[in-house]
């Protein structure tokens, strides 16, 4: 089909839960110290939502603050896109549910999981309805509430996760601006390294998990790490390349937030300046799919962007999946 407009992101937004959960409270939790998971994650704090708040609260809450920053109509949205691996409900969808609260009732919606890549996915999913013509703005939301599939009895995985909120409107751009280029994959062989069992769990993958503790998170952290730092400068490096450009063309890059290490290893294998690479992780720890999202619009609220600028968002997921777009500013 013949590519009729430009897509990219005209607002962003962006929620977290007030409520933080610090190394120093991890530590009367469960067996570690603030070193030792600042050394290995980078991470010193997280945002943990409340018991009693849906995360369709919080989705909605970003969506409102990235149509507002757009600065369209929101009865003008078409589509609304939820990227999730920690729904409310597996029915109603996440987008269904910030469709009701956004007032929006005949809008499309509908949920993808591709876990901690579901953001760039989603974004690739909606360059397509921008580009052919079916719709004039999609809203994407990246919402998850980790905190709930976290076994806080698991050194490993428990210092790792948080909870927030990240949406975007994507819209029709100028022809120098928008998404320049796109790369998803998925390598299903690996998924059984990092799970969260829902309705149907095999022996073996319960055996892993601390006795009543089904629907948590298990990761294989070395395994998952290993192919986190490769894929994410690969997928970087391809992204680029099919550009015709060079990293030294790229302005920044917004890696998922999982883990210092990773992203450091990652940077490494690209020879590009680590300072060029935006990261909140200190404070919001792994929030998966609304990792980059909220980077974005920290980055777009500080200034820290600007329009034309070259940048290259990247992750990797459960699955194992994995993705990397490059797009130049459209603020």
């Amino acid at each position: 089909m013949t590519k009729l407009y430009k897509a990219g992101i005209l607002g962003t937004g962006s929620c977290l839960p007030q409520r933080k959960l610090t190394n120093a409270e991890l530590e009367n939790i469960v067996q570690t110290s603030d070193e030792w998971i600042v050394q290995r994650t980078g991470i010193r704090e997280r945002r943990i939502i409340d018991d009693d708040t849906p995360v369709s609260k919080l989705a909605a809450k970003a969506a409102e603050n990235a149509i507002s920053d757009a600065g369209i109509p929101r009865e003008e949205i078409g589509l609304i896109i939820g990227a999730t691996l920690t729904p409310d409900y597996l029915c109603p969808t996440l987008a269904c549910a910030v469709q009701k609260e956004l007032g929006l009732s005949g809008v499309s919606a509908f949920d993808m999981n591709a876990a901690c890549t579901g953001f760039v996915y989603a974004l690739n999913v909606a360059q397509q309805f921008i580009e052919n013509g079916t719709h004039r703005y999609v809203l994407i939301v990246a919402a998850e509430a980790l905190s709930r599939v976290t076994d806080y009895q698991d050194r490993k995985t428990c210092v790792l996760f948080g909870d927030g909120a990240g949406a975007v409107v994507v819209g029709r751009v100028e022809d120098d601006t928008g998404i320049v280029s796109c790369v998803t994959g998925a390598q299903g062989e690996l998924g059984h390294n990092l799970t969260v069992p829902c309705l149907y769990a095999t022996e073996e993958d319960l055996a892993k998990r601390n006795e009543g503790k089904k629907q948590v998170i298990w990761m294989d952290g070395s395994e998952v790490f290993t192919f986190a730092a490769r894929i994410m400068a690969d997928a970087t490096l391809r992204v680029v390349s099919s550009a015709q450009l060079t990293m030294g063309d790229v302005e920044y890059i917004f890696p998922h937030q999982a883990n210092a290490r990773i992203i450091q290893n990652a940077v490494k294998r690209l020879q590009y300046p680590i300072e060029r690479v935006y990261s909140n992780l200190e404070y919001t720890g792994n929030i998966s799919a609304a990792s980059i999202p909220v980077c974005l619009d920290e980055a777009s609220r500080a200034g820290i962007l600007k329009k034309g600028d070259r940048i290259v968002l990247v992750a990797f997921g459960g699955g194992l999946t994995y993705g990397a777009m490059l797009l130049n500013w459209s603020r």
